[in-house]
């Protein structure tokens, strides 16, 4: 009915239940996910609201903002309402956000545990759907100098080539080094390959004079200690 379709726009709603009316009468704080969505998508369909349109891809995600974030601008697009200009707003919204924990801190973090090192490297690895290796380069404070990208691969793995570990290590001046990769499957438990890496990588720090302290397995739940688990 026609009378229903017009009621769906939220033009039509209590300028109270409008999300950026809302926004402006009282605060963003007051809006929900889907109201906040719904601004970044901005209209919805013949049949559905632009608010409408976010709970359904909320209710997808287990409205859980973090499974959002990990959904490309493909994925996004499949939900109705949905185009590449609307998914990129999304898209691009949770990219702010994350970037935005990853600058909350402008003091150099100081590595005193595995959480700690899990807590640093968190901005860059969590809601990767590919592997990648980095290290953390650390002074002799034990404070981060530089976190490095090492390499960056597919779904079941990466290359770690200590050459190319160690010469930034020498480049940065670092006196300590933390190995980290990451599992999207979100399997923790190490591979006999990372095994056989961690213990040569140990071997050449020690010879360099640049220790490998820890070789962390990330997942966005959890991590994997060697240093903890007594395989270093």
């Amino acid at each position: 009915m026609k009378g229903t379709k017009e009621y769906l726009k939220i033009k039509n709603w209590a300028e109270e239940d409008r999300p950026r009316e809302k926004l402006l009468l009282k605060s963003k704080s007051a809006l929900s996910d889907a109201e906040l969505i719904g601004i970044l998508i901005g209209s919805g369909t013949s049949s559905m609201s632009a608010v409408d349109v976010a709970k359904s891809i909320l209710n997808h995600t287990g409205n859980d903002l973090n499974n959002l974030a990990k959904l490309s601008v493909k994925e996004l697009m499949k939900f109705k309402g949905i185009g590449e200009a609307k998914a990129i707003s999304i898209v691009s919204a949770m990219e702010l956000g994350r970037r935005r924990k990853e600058t909350q801190s402008t003091k150099k973090p100081k590595i005193t545990c595995s959480e700690d090192a899990y807590e640093a490297i968190k901005p860059e690895l969590m809601d990767m759907k590919h592997e990648e290796f980095w290290t953390l380069l650390l002074s002799r404070s034990n404070t981060i100098i530089k976190k490095q990208l090492i390499s960056s691969g597919g779904v079941a793995g990466t290359v770690a080539d200590p050459k190319i570990i160690f010469k930034s290590a020498l480049e940065e001046l670092a006196c300590t080094i933390i190995l980290v990769h990451n599992h999207p499957s979100g399997n923790l438990r190490p591979s006999q390959a990372d095994i056989n890496l961690t213990k040569k990588m140990k071997a050449a720090g020690d010879l360099l004079e640049i220790p490998v302290l820890d070789h962390l397995i990330f997942t966005d739940n959890g991590y994997f200690s060697f240093a903890d688990e007594n395989m270093l």
